[in-house]
């Protein structure tokens, strides 16, 4: 696959302190891919994911989107939904493209096909106090897609969730990306979910003492055979992956 993001030598230091966050940080993500960052608590995962979001700017080095990526380019969902209490699921959803300006018909049948897409049709006219942790976070997501992004990205989009719901919402996750042609940056600290969903897992990891400055340590491509049901946990090449990924991670 063409390559469709590209991080040459990053570095980021927080200005008060200062503090070296990430150090000589260089990855490629190809075009398509579902790519998943894992990392020891605190090591810089969600600020390397704001470097990408362009949230932050590099103290040194470089981030490159293709092309094609220029325009709607970049969609985000945090770990709260963040969704507006005030406005209904499909107002919440409707926000990216009133930001746009694109307030007319096709707007609205955009918004409806993302609600359907994931799976919220009949709950439009709720409101977020109406709703599960996992149906906020369906919004949260259509909210994040509704412009038709090329570049998807999550941090932690599911850690609030109880087991069960993080599961499902896993699943549902994949069943979404196979239907829209988006790229996929995802920050975890679960090493099943990094398994079940990746294409290609990155460990992060920085200096054994207080874990900074952090840099791209590992890359493990799972080749788990596509589409993927949550019994694939359960076989031993999917443990097999887990235990790399794990002891990547206390290296």
């Amino acid at each position: 696959m063409d390559t469709f993001l590209t991080v040459e030598r990053v570095d980021y230091t927080f200005e008060d302190g200062p503090l070296s966050v990430l150090a000589d940080v260089s990855l490629s993500i190809p075009a398509g891919s579902f790519v998943v960052l894992v990392g020891p608590s605190g090591v810089g995962k969600s600020t390397l994911l704001r470097l990408l979001a362009g949230l932050l700017r590099p103290s040194s080095g470089r981030i490159t989107l293709t092309q094609q990526s220029t325009g709607n380019a970049i969609g985000i969902v945090f770990q709260r939904d963040n969704l507006m209490p005030w406005r209904t699921v499909t107002e919440n959803v409707r926000l990216p493209l009133e930001l746009q300006g694109r307030n007319g018909l096709a707007a609205s049948r955009s918004v409806q096909a993302m609600i359907d897409l994931v799976g919220l049709a009949g709950f439009e006219q709720s409101y977020p106090a109406q709703l599960s942790g996992g149906m906020a976070q369906r919004v949260a997501l259509a909210r994040a897609l509704v412009h038709q992004p090329t570049l998807l990205l999550l941090d932690e989009p599911f850690g609030a969730l109880d087991a069960l719901t993080r599961e499902r919402m896993g699943q549902e996750l994949l069943r979404i990306w196979q239907a829209m042609p988006v790229t996929v940056f995802m920050v975890t600290h679960s090493i099943s979910e990094a398994v079940f969903l990746a294409d290609e897992v990155l460990v992060m990891g920085g200096d054994p003492g207080n874990g900074r400055p952090a840099a791209i340590t590992h890359r493990l491509p799972i080749q788990l055979l596509r589409p993927r049901r949550f019994e694939v946990q359960g076989t031993a090449e999917f443990l097999e992956y887990a235990a790399a990924i794990r002891a990547a991670i206390q290296q």
